[in-house]
């Protein structure tokens, strides 16, 4: 039986498919069994898969359901102590498994280890850091507050908790990773390893940019785990709402400009200051308006040449920076 199950969904994955799971064939740690669940791909990824000879990897192939149905399809199939899930995208550093699993072994109340994530473009190469959060025991009013795991590619959890759990709702995506770590973190401790081991690809295809799909599901999670947390968190409710907007905003933002994100970034902003009253009169908000009327006045490639040449006033994803982050 081996040690640690990882789980990796993946619809249409020719193009990264390869590369992520040879980032966990170089694990430092090789006590793994890899199981890919096949969410009914059409290209040549099944072809790339067959090609990889690892007798730890083991391949299944199901009609399309989506991520959230392919996890829990592959947790049905998982024999390991711990599991540990990665998207047919992201990438993990060689000593992933080895500190989270210590981290774990070290803290043995914890249910969950957690590392930092990176931002990696559709090439590889890096792109932005992530937010850097590193938080220990109860963990879940911060939760509440900020999904600080970032990804579904990042946690290491024990069997045994997960099946206390369950698996993940498949009516919530692309929000289902924080629900998911919400009802986790509600009942156990989470460990950090407060180094970058995760490396999420950000893709113009990934769920995360269906701007509207985001929103909508994510304040369903944020309204079904407010309707179950206790009245002494109720307060962190609006500040949990007000992140989610300012998120949303940078990621409306973000990329190639184009005129039909104009609308939408203006009413998620609007959103943003609508819960959180502490971003009137901050020079990011005026950042934010600068780049919606340089995107609504220019064309899109000279719009991103402004981008490119006054990156330091331009560059929105600084919103991200006033995150509330501590519910204390």
């Amino acid at each position: 039986m081996p040690l640690i199950s990882v789980i990796i969904p993946v619809y249409n994955g020719e193009k990264t498919i390869r590369e992520t799971i040879e980032s966990v064939c170089n694990q430092t740690l090789s006590d793994w069994e890899l199981i890919v669940i096949n969410d009914g791909s059409q290209d040549s990824t099944l072809e790339t898969l067959s090609s990889i000879q690892d007798p730890r990897l083991k391949v299944f192939s199901y009609p399309n359901a989506g991520q959230a149905a392919s996890r829990n399809r592959g947790l049905a199939l998982a024999s390991g102590k711990y599991i540990s899930f990665l998207d047919a995208d992201d990438l993990w550093t060689a000593d992933k498994l080895e500190l989270q699993l210590k981290a774990l072994e070290n803290n043995p109340e914890a249910a969950v280890a957690y590392s930092w994530s990176n931002c990696i473009d559709e090439s590889g190469q890096f792109y932005r850091r992530g937010i850097h959060i590193a938080l220990n025991g109860d963990v879940y009013a911060n939760l509440l507050l900020i999904y600080f795991l970032e990804n579904g590619s990042n946690a290491l959890i024990r069997r045994q908790a997960l099946d206390e759990i369950g698996g993940f709702d498949e009516s919530l995506p692309p929000a289902e990773d924080w629900d998911f770590w919400l009802r986790v973190g509600a009942r156990y401790p989470f460990v950090a390893v407060p180094v970058p081991q995760i490396l999420y690809r950000v893709s113009a295809n990934s769920a995360s940019t269906n701007i509207w799909r985001m929103e909508r599901a994510a304040s369903l999670v944020i309204e079904r785990a407010f309707a179950k947390s206790p009245a002494s968190l109720q307060y962190l409710k609006n500040p949990s709402l007000g992140n989610l907007y300012k998120y949303l905003t940078s990621k409306a933002l973000e990329g190639e400009p184009k005129k039909e994100h104009i609308l939408t970034a203006a009413r998620l902003l609007a959103k943003a200051l609508q819960y959180d009253r502490s971003l009137l009169g901050k020079k990011v908000v005026a950042k934010v308006l600068l780049k919606i009327a340089a995107i609504a006045i220019l064309p899109p490639e000279k719009a991103q040449e402004l981008f490119a040449k006054f990156e330091n006033i331009f560059n929105t994803t600084t919103i991200l920076g006033y995150l509330r982050r501590d519910p204390f």
